[in-house]
């Protein structure tokens, strides 16, 4: 089963979950594995602190033009919808940054004077943290192909086991990428008018991809009941609630995991992976 707690906005407490909820189901026995998928900004490593055990380059196609075989005829430069190769004045610039990878340059080319390279745009990295298998990407400064560094961890990691995803903020291309193939999606969101605003914009992508979902409701007993009427409205369950507790906050600075600083999260966590099983279940 692969489990993605995603959220619309940055903030809502989306690894926090995903870290305990692995700890948690790890704990009963059963085979888990955490995925960090926001590879912008990968941060579970400081909570589940995993011993990483391999390490492996990401790289992606670009091109390149071979000047003897270009007639500068400008065909990839109008097909390019980044601007990532052009021609200007019957000499073929290429701005790999803005490359993605789709090989219609080569495809168009008449010529046959342009071909594929690879170029590094990050790392992923696996490794095991107290009986979970882990694995995050890291994107390179200043690369902008999120989403194969996302699909490049998924593909590499082990499939037998409960897998959970822990996927970038918000409903672009790496959200869409992360939570692709997921059998249950959680969305972490909290009560307030920007939580609602970007809840709403999740639960509009997750219904597009045809996923199942729910609600899981962090700092629950601050802000308004707008969170809790949408989602009554929309016949959405909330099935987590977490409150605005100091401790939780303390212990999250520190890098300690939820369920090993505060009493009672443990069964909360597990409850809550009943919960998505029994839904997965049903679908």
């Amino acid at each position: 089963m692969k489990i993605a707690i995603a959220s619309g906005k940055g903030g809502t407490g989306k690894t926090t979950i995903a870290t305990n909820l692995a700890a948690s189901i790890s704990r009963t026995g059963l085979r888990v594995q955490y995925l960090d998928c926001d590879a912008e900004e990968p941060n579970g490593h400081i909570f589940l602190k995993p011993v990483i055990e391999s390490r492996e380059d990401v790289t992606v196609g670009v091109p390149e033009v071979d000047e003897q075989k270009c007639t500068g005829c400008g065909k990839c430069g109008r097909l390019c919808q980044y601007s990532a190769i052009t021609c200007i004045k019957e000499k073929v610039l290429v701005f790999e940054e803005l490359c993605h990878s789709c090989g219609g340059c080569m495809a168009i080319c008449p010529e046959g004077a342009i071909k594929e390279i690879q170029r590094r745009i990050g790392i992923a990295e696996f490794g095991k943290s107290d009986g979970i298998a882990f694995g995050h990407g890291k994107l390179n400064i200043g690369a902008i192909q999120t989403p194969a560094i996302i699909k490049f961890v998924k593909q590499k990691a082990p499939n037998k086991a409960i897998t959970i995803l822990d996927v970038p903020p918000g409903t672009s291309c790496p959200v869409i990428e992360a939570v692709k193939g997921s059998d249950f999606v959680l969305l972490v969101t909290e009560p307030t008018p920007f939580g609602l605003n970007d809840l709403k914009l999740a639960v509009g992508m997750v219904r597009e991809l045809k996923l199942p979902f729910a609600v899981a409701l962090n700092r629950s007993d601050i802000g308004d009941e707008s969170v809790l009427q949408y989602c009554a409205e929309e016949n959405i369950d909330v099935i987590l609630e977490i409150p605005n507790d100091r401790l939780i906050a303390e212990a999250y600075s520190q890098g300690f995991m939820i369920i090993d600083a505060l009493g009672g999260y443990q069964q909360a966590f597990s409850q809550l992976y009943q919960k998505i099983k029994a839904r997965v279940a049903v679908q």
